[in-house]
């Protein structure tokens, strides 16, 4: 698998409105976790602990407007399976929103 398919991400939106991130694990235990949303560009870091943060672009207008909404997002950080059906949850945590 590539690098570039390990930096895949995708949002999910409940009936509530909320927001779950979903994307692969990376290495090391999340802490104290946030999200800084660029509304206008339609991007964010999401920074999973200190010196650890992964740019999110293109995010879809639906995700940006149950964003604007909410102070935090659900993420979900799953291992790498080569079958998606066999994906298991490896972290899983609240990030604060910044904006």
């Amino acid at each position: 698998m590539e690098m570039s398919e390990f930096d895949t991400f995708d949002f999910l939106i409940n009936d509530e409105d909320e927001v779950m991130l979903l994307l692969y694990a990376r290495e090391g235990e999340p802490e104290n976790a946030v999200i800084d949303v660029d509304f206008e560009n339609k991007t964010a870091v999401l920074i999973r602990k200190e010196n650890d943060g992964i740019e999110l672009q293109e995010i879809p207008d639906d995700v940006l407007d149950a964003l604007s909404e909410a102070d935090k997002i659900l993420v979900c950080e799953l291992c790498q399976a080569s079958d998606d059906e066999d994906a298991e949850v490896v972290y899983a945590y609240e990030a604060e929103i910044q904006d």
